[in-house]
């Protein structure tokens, strides 16, 4: 069986549907090519995959099939449709004392591959987020509907975690009459206290959540707010401003595997199972294999999208892909490189402990006997095929890599006009720890692109059902709004990087902190625009914000 799709770990994909058809792994191969756009969506199978495979070996023939975007609405998995009710407790001066929440999620028609973890595992685990609340209760139920099956998407469970704990510290700041700045400041998570153990038993390694918490208030020019909002008066618009602080789990699913092989040319082959769409993979990868190597990147290739390249791989999901995969590649490279001193110690006739390596150059030390990288890697194949040497110095291996715990802080500005009900994103700024920036451009670039997403579910996206039948309406993009560049300002972002304390490369995942700050972001920002502070929920239309206007609730979430 071979089937062509886009997937974000062809492995994964593979052993999947080895277990669906009842056959082997080895009689499955998945081949992926570029992907344009994953987040989630295409972790899993979908049923059409293995039906096509079967269709093609009763047929004899290839068989292809592309879903219409109306299918496509019907069949892909949908996401976070999620009803929370919550309390938090605080003492007289302001201090969290207990966090309560009740969740009831939507699993669809029937189960994906992981939805039920996504509601549970993953939305508990970010608790307290990146406050200090000693006793937490969660109550989680999952429901089945008529709706398209829910799963992942970017995100995956903590942008509602990270909502609801702020969309809650908001109201507690107005009914306490605390200021909210000065209750999120009261709470967070004091630097010294890392590593923390939350009250659900997740540790958190690393971070200074203070020392970020002022940097972006600073960053986001908060002392001027109040000149903002009487500009927006003098043209009869009401401004709000939304701060959201968020923490993720990122990562921490099984092992991840990388392999390099030497083809020749003075070439390497970097095999790695998780598949790239938009992170810029290969040019990560290529830098940190040069880098640690010390060899010119030119001669790196990256491979992926291939099962049958033999790399473990559990998927390019929960943005776990640089931590993970990043410790396997560094995990081989230090094989290969340990491998070379003994095949070195041969050729040159030398003890292996004076065997050194050095940009590329394996060299008895203090002398100038030396064998370059690739020279080397020919003569260990020839010796390895003559049986001298047991293998040549073809490596994989696989690194086990604990969870990250990206953070940040977000705020967000927008303008309503009161008579419409329009709403403008006036300003965004994002200020994340991912720990170790290892390629600045496109970390921003995902954080960018995590506060668009974000944003269209704050503002736009809503997968809607009639009342009557259950059937979609929402079945097209003539019916489904999602975000223009129109739709955004400038996104200002920065990082106050605190290095995680578990993967070798001091990195935190990044890909989807955009989208778990921004909902919060937004949404406490249209709330301080609206003096009645009501209640609405996402999407925040035009309608939805007119009538909360002018027939306002008097209760906040």
């Amino acid at each position: 069986y071979i089937l062509h799709c886009a997937s974000q770990s062809a492995v994964a994909l593979r052993h999947n549907l080895a277990q669906t058809l009842g056959v082997a792994p080895d009689r499955v191969r998945v081949l992926s090519g570029d992907v344009g756009g994953a987040f989630g969506m295409r972790t899993a199978g979908y049923p059409e995959y293995p039906a096509l495979l079967i269709a093609a070996k009763e047929l004899g023939r290839p068989v292809h099939w592309l879903a219409t975007r109306s299918e496509g609405f019907l069949s892909d998995n949908q996401a976070r449709d999620t009803i929370i009710e919550a309390a938090l407790a605080l003492d007289e001066a302001g201090r969290f004392l207990a966090l309560d929440i009740d969740v009831i999620a939507n699993m669809g028609a029937y189960l994906t591959q992981v939805g039920a973890f996504i509601a549970t595992v993953n939305f508990a685990r970010c608790f307290p987020c990146m406050y200090d609340i000693p006793q937490i209760g969660l109550r989680i139920r999952c429901v089945f509907t008529n709706t398209v099956p829910t799963g992942p998407y970017r995100g995956a469970g903590r942008p509602e975690a990270n909502y609801c704990v702020e969309r809650l510290v908001d109201a507690a700041a107005r009914q306490s009459g605390i200021d909210r700045l000065v209750l999120r400041r009261r709470n967070l998570i004091a630097s010294d206290r890392m590593p923390y153990k939350t009250p659900v038993g997740t540790v958190f390694d690393s971070g200074n959540f203070p020392e970020l918490f002022e940097a972006a208030l600073e960053q986001a020019d908060i002392a001027n707010f109040k000149a903002r909002v009487a500009r927006s008066e003098r043209h009869g618009r009401r401004r709000g401003l939304g701060v959201a602080c968020f923490l993720e789990i990122a990562g921490g699913q099984p092992g991840e595997g990388a392999g390099i092989a030497f083809p020749g040319q003075s070439k390497l082959l970097l095999a790695i199972g998780v598949q790239a769409s938009g992170q810029g993979h290969r040019t990560l990868y290529r830098r940190l294999a040069a880098e640690r190597l010390g060899i010119s990147a030119e001669a790196i290739e990256v491979a992926q999208g291939d099962s049958d390249d033999g790399v473990p791989s559990f998927g390019a999901v929960a943005s776990r892909s640089t931590m993970s995969v990043g410790g396997a590649v560094i995990a081989t490279i230090d094989a290969v490189v340990e491998k070379g001193r003994r095949v070195a110690a041969h050729v040159l006739e030398a003890a292996e402990a004076d065997i050194a390596y050095r940009d590329g150059i394996f060299e008895i030390a203090g002398t100038d006997r030396s064998i370059p990288l690739f020279e080397l890697t020919e003569r260990a194949r020839a010796l390895a095929q003559e049986g001298i040497i047991p293998e040549d110095l073809d490596t994989r291996r696989t690194a086990d890599v604990p969870p990250s715990f990206p953070n940040g802080v977000h705020v967000a500005e927008v303008e309503i006009d009161p008579e419409t009900g329009d709403i403008q994103l006036a300003a965004y700024m994002a200020l994340d720890d991912c720990g170790r920036v290892l390629q600045p451009v496109l970390v921003e670039g995902q954080v960018q692109g995590g506060v668009a997403q974000g944003v269209g579910q704050a503002l736009l996206e809503s997968g809607v059902y009639d009342d009557v039948s259950g059937q979609l309406l929402a079945g097209s993009l003539m019916d489904y709004a999602m975000p223009r560049a129109e739709d955004l300002p400038d996104i200002s972002s920065g990082f106050r990087p605190v290095p995680c304390r578990t993967n070798p490369l001091g990195v935190k995942g990044v890909g989807e902190a955009g989208t778990t700050a921004s909902l919060a972001a937004v949404m406490n920002a249209i709330a301080d625009a609206l003096p009645e502070h009501p209640q609405i929920d996402m999407p925040a239309t035009p309608e939805r914000v007119w009538r909360a206007i002018h027939k306002p609730s008097s209760t906040a979430g």
